[in-house]
Formats: C-alpha cells, structure tokens, sequence
C-alpha cells in the first residue's frame, strides 16, 4: 500500500482537483490522509467525502510528519494541495520505477497548471536543475516518494526548519538511500505562489533557499518570511503556530 499525505490549510478551490486526480488512477492500493491546519472553509468536508483520514496538521513539516505516524503504506507519496496527478497512470509508472530502481526517496519533475511563457521555463529549469545536480545536491520540492521505513529511521520532516524544509528532507534522506528524479509523469502544480508574491521575486527567493541550503545548511531562521495559507483574497486564515 502507498499513503498518499496532503498537508492542507483552507483548500477547498484546490483540494478537489487533487483528490479527482488520484480517485482517478488505473492504481487503488492507496490510503489518503489529510493533515489539516484548522481550515474554517470546506477542506475539511471535501476530505471527508473523498473517504481521506484526517489528521491534524499545522506547517507542512509538522503535517507530514503528523500523516507519516499514521501512515499504513510502505510506501509514502507526499503532495501539494495544489498540486494534480498528471495522467490516470502516475501511481502505477510512478512506484514500478522507484521499486525497479530500488530507490528510497524520489522526486518528480514538476509542469505548472499555467500559459504563461515565463512560468513553463521557470519549471523546464528548475527540472533540468535538479537533474543536473542530482549526484551531489539531492534535493526537490512539491511532491516526493519516499519508504516508509527510511522515514521513520532518518527522523522525517524537521520542524525547526522555516523555509524549503521539503529540499532539506530530500537532501537529508538522500545520504541514506538511492535516490533519483522519477522520469515518467511530472507532477502539476499551480503556479498561486507567483501569483501572490511575485515572480521574480518567488525564483529569487527559491534560488537563495538553494545555496544557503547547500553552503549553509538548512534555513531556520525567518530570513525568507515564508507564508502559508495566504494565497487566496478574503479566505478565513488559521494561526499556525512558529516551529520550535
């Protein structure tokens, strides 16, 4: 079995088209858990009806660990909300891969749900980047396979971390385990990050996040003012508490 975990806080635009993308799948052996940062909209409701089990959640270090304790699968898929399963057989290409590679942690290449020129070669080098560095600088973001084993033994998501925590895990969990970048199916992601804080302004940061990452180590402190939940005008926002 794979557990499929989606950190969410007031996704109830996004959350559907996700969950419509796995419901999907030519794959059924999954589990979905939803780690929730106390939406006040429909997340919650949406959840329920898509038969998810709901965990509580908070930042998305905290919500992936939070899902992982309850996890049954081996096998740990970890999601966006706002990201999309990008064909019907993304799961089934996707595990036959990292199982035929004897791969413990993988990342996908990642396509934005966007026309716009700048977004579509935003990601193409973003891909090609995190291919190009992949033997010495292992690190992804957005949506990763993982065992769940190396998980728990590596000590899974470290809170403390305030920005890029995802790279971080990757970087972290590669040291002990075969990694690589799955090739088959990207996955999708909306691009509401540029949207609300800028392009430039989103890859500059992103770029930043990477060297400090990789001549520093991982970002604790605030110095990138990383939000959460803030994407949508007018949607009701939950305190989430600062990593300790």
């Amino acid at each position: 079995m794979i557990s499929i975990i989606i950190p969410t806080l007031n996704e109830q635009e996004y959350l559907p088209k996700l969950l419509d993308s796995i419901k999907s799948q030519d794959f059924s052996d999954y589990e979905i858990i939803v780690a929730d940062a106390g939406s006040v909209d429909k997340t919650i409701e949406i959840a329920k009806n898509y038969g998810c089990i709901i965990v509580k959640g908070g930042l998305p270090a905290k919500a992936r660990n939070s899902g992982a304790q309850i996890a049954k699968g081996d096998i740990l898929l970890f999601l966006d909300s706002d990201s999309i399963l990008s064909s019907y057989d993304f799961l089934s290409n996707s595990l036959d891969e990292f199982r035929k590679k004897n791969l413990g942690i993988a990342i996908f290449r990642l396509s934005p749900i966007s026309r716009k020129i700048f977004d579509k070669i935003s990601y193409w080098i973003w891909n090609r980047w995190i291919i190009l560095v992949k033997n010495f600088f292992p690190h992804g973001a957005g949506a990763f396979l993982v065992k769940k084993s190396l998980h728990q033994s590596t000590g899974g998501f470290n809170e403390s971390i305030t920005f890029a925590e995802d790279q971080a895990y990757v970087a972290t969990l590669s040291k002990n385990a075969k990694f690589d970048v799955i090739k088959k199916n990207p996955a999708l992601i909306s691009v509401r990050r540029f949207d609300k804080d800028g392009r430039i302004k989103t890859c500059i940061k992103y770029i930043l996040a990477d060297f400090h990452i990789l001549f520093f180590g991982p970002v604790k402190s605030d110095i990138f003012k990383y939000k959460f939940g803030h994407y949508k005008n007018g949607n009701p926002k939950s305190k989430i508490p600062n990593p300790k």
